[in-house]
């Protein structure tokens, strides 16, 4: 089984200051963007879980939320189906995989990449496996694996609020098209969010949108909307990160804004041929890879 793994971005971004349990409530606008991941799934009929990829700085063993969310599909396939083989056509010891990387998201960049590769991985082996387990069941195992993960399963454009695990569905934006800026710079996200609680936090990051009006707005509209709370902790981290912004900004005329916790920027268009000119510009007076792609509908 062959399956497309999709990036994210944080269109919207407000972070509220450090709950009890140590992490900070969110809420944020997601949608999918066409850059991916290609995963291939072979079963492994020694129950075996073996992740390879070519590229040397991606981690291939439990490191890795692909193998993490592997080994909870394993336990899950025991809890509902034991050895009884006559619950699934698979004997018990057919429920092993050997997964097949191909990165193109990078990594550290506020991209969602591990995230999306993990929830691909449960969506995969639940029908490789033939498992069937329902939405309700995978999404509470994609918030065990972190809080992007669950988004990835009920994209492509959707609020995530409480740590990120709590989804709602919103339509796309009407802006189909969003420009990447992927410096070479890694932002860990810790770093950044320690950064952040050493700063002014912001009293109204929930604050109330009407999302449906916002979904319906042009690029540029939208983007004079647009949050990220973490890009002050960011920027101060990394002053090469905002000098990229700024630039881009000036070139593009139009708001620039950050991923997540970096160091992906990006910015918004309403049609294809906009989108490619700027990415184009960018990427030729700042020599770092810009891309154009769509947003939100990322059929492969």
């Amino acid at each position: 089984m062959r399956v497309y793994s999709p990036a994210k971005i944080n269109l919207h971004l407000r972070v509220g200051p450090k709950r009890s349990d140590g992490f900070h409530p969110l809420v944020s606008w997601m949608v999918a963007v066409g850059l991916f991941d290609t995963l291939d799934f072979t079963l492994d009929t020694a129950g075996r879980v073996d992740l390879s990829c070519p590229d040397p700085a991606v981690p291939v063993d439990d490191r890795n939320l692909i193998v993490q969310a592997a080994r909870i599909m394993q336990v899950e396939a025991t809890r509902i189906l034991g050895g009884e083989t006559s619950l699934s056509p698979l004997a018990p010891g057919a429920r092993g995989v050997r997964i097949e990387l191909s990165k193109v998201i990078p990594m550290g960049g506020g991209l969602g990449g591990g995230s999306s590769n993990a929830a691909t991985t449960l969506k995969a082996l639940n029908e490789l496996w033939l498992l069937n387990l329902p939405q309700d069941r995978l999404s509470a195992l994609a918030a065990g694996l972190g809080s992007d993960v669950p988004f990835f399963l009920n994209g492509p454009s959707s609020i995530c609020t409480g740590r990120g695990e709590v989804i709602t569905r919103v339509d796309s934006p009407a802006a189909h098209w969003v420009v990447l800026i992927l410096p070479e710079i890694s932002m860990p996200t810790p770093a950044v969010y320690r950064q952040f609680d050493q700063m002014p936090s912001c009293p109204d990051f929930d604050q109330a949108v009407d999302w449906a009006q916002w979904c319906n707005l042009s690029a540029e509209v939208l983007l004079r909307m647009l949050q990220n709370d973490l890009e002050p902790s960011a920027f101060a981290l990394c002053p090469n990160l905002a000098r990229l912004r700024e630039s881009a900004q000036s070139l593009v005329a139009r708001p620039v804004r950050m991923s997540g916790s970096g160091s992906t920027l990006f910015t918004l268009f309403d049609t294809k041929d906009e989108a490619i000119a700027a990415a184009d510009l960018i990427q030729s007076k700042q020599s770092v890879r810009t891309i154009a792609v769509t947003i939100a509908n990322v059929e492969k």
